[in-house]
C-alpha cells in the first residue's frame, strides 16, 4: 500500500478523477474505463501527489448513486490503474462496502465526505490498513447548501473533524487526513472564514487538505463557470496554503502545480 509522503515545504497536489455522468464540472468526461485510466496517468505525469477517484456526485442537488452503479463506475479503472502508478490512490465513497472492495483493488486512502460518522467505514479503514480523509459536511449533497447555520463555523468544523479523527484513531487508522468541506453546506462567508482561518484546523496535528478547485464560491466572486475558474482556484489554493493546507485537491493539476511552486518558493524565504 502506498503511503503519502509530506516533504517539508511543499503542498502537495491531489489530481481529481471524477468517474460519473454528472459531476459539477467535468461530469462525463472520464467515463469509460480507459479514458479514465488515461486520465489518471496524465495526472501524475502533470505533478499530482495523490489521485481521488470518484464514482458519485456530491454536487448541491445531487442524489446518492446505488452501490451497484457506484462500484460499476470505481472499481474496473482502480483495477485498470493497478500497477501502474507511482502514487497514492484514494477513493471518494462514503459506502463501506465499496471502500472495502475499492482497497482490495488498490486504493489507499478511503476519503468520505460524511466524515466516517459511520462505524462501518470506520471499520473499513481500520481493517484494511488504508488511510482517511474526513470531510465535514452540514446535511446531505441534496439540500445542504438550503440554508446552513452555524455559530462559529470554524469552531464547529473543529470540532467535528477533531471527533472524527480520534474515532479513527482509536479504532487504529494511522494515516488521517483533514478536509473542512469548503461549499459542503457553508455560505460564501462560511466558506472564507474557513479559508482564513485554517491555521485553527491545522493545530489539530493533522494534515489539512483543501478542496476549492471550480466551486461556486469563486465564481460568486469573481465571475465565471466552472470552467472558468482557474484563476480564482489557484488564488484560494495558494491563500490555503499559506494559511496551513497541505494539499490541495484540484482539476487543473499542471496549472496548480506551477502556481505552488512559486507560492511555496516564497513562503519558504520568509524562515
Amino acid at each position: 500500500m502506498k503511503k503519502l509522503e509530506f516533504p517539508p515545504g511543499r503542498t502537495l497536489i491531489c489530481g481529481i478523477l471524477n468517474v460519473t455522468p454528472d459531476s459539477f464540472s467535468d461530469g462525463g468526461k472520464w467515463a469509460s474505463v480507459e479514458a479514465a485510466a488515461a486520465r489518471a496517468l496524465e495526472l501524475e505525469a502533470q505533478g499530482a501527489e495523490l489521485i481521488d477517484i470518484g464514482g458519485e456526485s456530491s454536487r448541491p442537488g445531487s442524489a446518492p448513486v446505488p452501490l451497484e452503479d457506484e462500484k460499476l463506475r470505481v472499481l474496473p479503472v482502480l483495477e485498470a490503474l493497478a500497477g501502474r502508478l507511482r502514487i497514492p490512490v484514494s477513493v471518494d465513497t462514503c459506502k463501506p462496502e465499496l471502500a472495502r472492495l475499492a482497497v482490495k483493488a488498490g486504493a489507499d486512502i478511503i476519503n468520505d465526505i460524511t466524515g466516517f460518522i459511520s462505524p462501518a467505514m470506520i471499520e473499513a479503514a481500520a481493517a484494511s490498513g488504508a488511510g482517511a480523509i474526513i470531510m465535514h459536511m452540514q446535511g446531505e449533497p441534496r439540500s445542504m447548501q438550503a440554508a446552513p447555520v452555524y455559530g462559529d463555523v470554524v469552531s464547529e468544523v473543529r470540532t467535528f473533524l477533531a471527533e472524527r479523527a480520534a474515532a479513527l484513531a482509536k479504532a487504529g487508522v494511522k494515516r488521517i487526513i483533514l478536509d473542512p468541506g469548503i461549499g459542503f453546506g457553508k455560505t460564501l462567508e462560511h466558506n472564507l472564514a474557513l479559508l482564513a482561518r485554517l491555521a485553527e484546523l491545522r493545530a489539530l496535528g493533522y494534515p489539512v487538505m483543501l478542496g476549492v478547485s471550480r466551486k461556486k464560491f469563486i465564481g460568486t466572486l469573481a465571475g465565471g463557470e466552472p470552467d472558468e475558474r482557474l484563476s480564482g482556484t489557484i488564488a484560494a489554493c495558494v491563500a490555503g496554503a499559506a494559511n496551513g493546507a497541505d494539499i490541495i485537491r484540484v482539476h487543473d493539476v499542471r496549472e496548480c502545480r506551477r502556481a505552488m511552486l512559486v507560492a511555496d518558493a516564497i513562503r519558504a524565504a520568509r524562515k
